[in-house]
């Protein structure tokens, strides 16, 4: 298991991203707007930290690990097999691959295919 992309969606992304940098020593990219400009660091062994705004008003603050897999489509319906809650079925974000989101015992879960 190893996780691909850490979303950390937060109302105050500066703070964060300068928190980071000082304890972890990374640089955060500008922001990429493909990620709901998310900016973005790399973590060691490939994958990617993206620090955010939410980008609705109803949006919370969270902290979503995903997790990379082969088959998205597979992956999305296991996890809904499992009980899981499919809070955003699977995406393409051209450039990035693919994306879901599912909900289960009240966490957000992240999948991604390259």
């Amino acid at each position: 298991m190893q996780i691909y992309y850490l979303e950390i969606v937060t109302k105050d992304v500066d703070a964060v991203c300068a928190a980071y940098a000082k304890l972890h020593g990374v640089s955060f990219s500008d922001p990429v707007a493909e990620l709901g400009k998310a900016r973005t660091a790399s973590l060691l062994g490939g994958g990617k930290i993206g620090v955010r705004a939410p980008t609705t008003e109803t949006e919370e603050p969270v902290v979503r690990p995903y997790l990379l897999v082969d088959d998205i489509e597979a992956a999305a319906n296991a996890a809904a097999e499992g009980g899981g809650e499919i809070a955003h079925p699977p995406m393409e974000i051209p450039g990035h691959g693919k994306f879901a989101i599912f909900i289960q015992g009240g966490v957000h879960h992240g999948l991604w295919q390259v």
